[in-house]
């Protein structure tokens, strides 16, 4: 489960992170929990990065679906008041392109920022969360210097302009861990008992465990704004970023 399946439905979010309209059938459908598909390309969220928003098209009727639900099973949540599709039927799903894009390539430009403040000041990140086009990230990072803001700024702008290459793949779970530094947070946060372990490589500058969704190289994550650099504790500093 997490890397091809969650429950029943099949990950083609994973897959391949371009797909927004895919057809499924419904395995389950109910007001309270929410709607299950044998196939699904709706990211359902995690690892900072929030459930796509889309529609679900049946029989001339539509479903908007507005979050997801995780458990034994993944759950889309549908909006209030809409008609649910009936289990065994078959459905047409799209992913809202706008916000999807935006989020991938949010996503990818914390990877980059990640890469960079790793590799140019030898800090782990503590904490991060995203929206489409905007998001944040901290690092256990004690000291900076005066023009750290501005030198961050323009050291991951110079990765966007190389267009490094985002490679994604996955490993069996020893032989993830054997790759140096691919948890690049203070927390070892992959699952204890995950067989295997998906892993985002922007070429020559980042490779991580993650399971979001990316661009294919840097240069589709476009021109990168620091917008604020706070002190949140003694040793711990919040980069905020935005997609201009």
């Amino acid at each position: 489960m997490g890397v091809t399946h969650h429950g029943r439905t099949h990950r083609l979010d994973l897959l391949d992170p371009t797909l927004r309209e895919f057809s499924c059938t419904v395995l389950a459908s109910d007001p309270e929990t929410g709607i299950v598909l044998d196939r699904s390309a709706f990211y359902p969220g995690g690892g900072g990065q929030p459930p796509d928003h889309g529609v679900l098209l049946w029989q001339g009727v539509q479903t908007r679906i507005v979050g997801t639900r995780k458990g034994d099973d993944l759950y889309l949540l549908p909006a209030e008041g809409d008609p649910l599709p009936p289990v065994g039927t078959e459905v047409t799903g799209a992913v809202e392109d706008e916000r999807r894009t935006l989020l991938m390539r949010t996503h990818s430009g914390l990877h980059v920022m990640c890469g960079v403040v790793f590799r140019d000041f030898g800090a782990l990140v503590t904490g991060g969360n995203m929206e489409p086009g905007t998001a944040r990230m901290d690092f256990n990072l004690p000291e900076v210097p005066s023009d750290f803001k501005t030198r961050l700024e323009d050291l991951i702008n110079a990765e966007v302009v190389a267009d490094r290459r985002v490679d994604v793949r996955v490993l069996e779970r020893d032989e993830a861990l054997a790759l140096p530094d691919i948890i690049r947070t203070q927390s070892n946060l992959i699952p204890a008992d995950e067989q295997e372990i998906r892993i985002v490589d922007i070429v020559g500058l980042d490779v991580q465990a993650d399971g979001g969704t990316h661009v294919a190289s840097t240069s589709q994550v476009g021109k990168v704004q620091i917008v604020k650099v706070e002190s949140k504790g003694k040793a711990n500093r919040r980069v905020r970023l935005k997609l201009a």
